[in-house]
């Protein structure tokens, strides 16, 4: 089924091979991005493991981006895992935006790597939706060997 959240708590369990690329999409849109940085010494950008991903303009040019706080990212082939609090973008009765989508706080293997990051619009490769007061969470696989487990996810009123 194709359940949709608002804000969301969400627990996920991730692990990648060496190079891998990935990503855990809220509301299919906002991406915090999975990726073997184990052992980068930084300075870290948005593309590194918790980095919550650029946003694109409609010429495709990417933009913004929030690198995470610190390198949390354990060697290729270790479970790793993200918490997540997610708060959905507002809405007024007439459909305008209020306010955005923001990352409330993303913990990555223990350590706090984002606190309240506003996400202005959906990041590179969101899923084609519009921004809403529900939709969907999106796991990616498609840049090398990505396993999740321990999915738990939980509405926030």
């Amino acid at each position: 089924a194709n359940r949709k959240f608002g804000d969301v708590e969400l627990y996920l369990e991730f692990m990648v091979s060496k190079d891998s690329n990935s990503g855990v999409y809220l509301h299919g849109l906002y991406e915090v991005q999975i990726l073997d940085s184990y052992g980068n010494p930084g300075p870290l950008k948005y593309g590194d493991g918790g980095g919550i991903y650029e946003q694109v303009d409609k010429s495709n040019k990417g933009f913004g981006g929030t690198p995470p706080r610190v390198n949390a990212c354990r060697r290729p082939g270790e479970w790793q895992y993200y918490h997540i609090w997610f708060r959905a973008p507002r809405f007024d009765a007439a459909g305008r935006k209020t306010s955005d989508a923001k990352f409330e706080k993303v913990i990555y293997n223990r350590q706090l790597v984002h606190e309240n990051v506003v996400s202005g619009g959906p990041t590179r490769s969101a899923l084609e939706l519009s921004e809403a007061p529900l939709n969907p969470i999106m796991l990616q696989g498609d840049h090398g060997p990505v396993a999740f487990r321990n999915i738990y996810f939980r509405p926030l009123s």
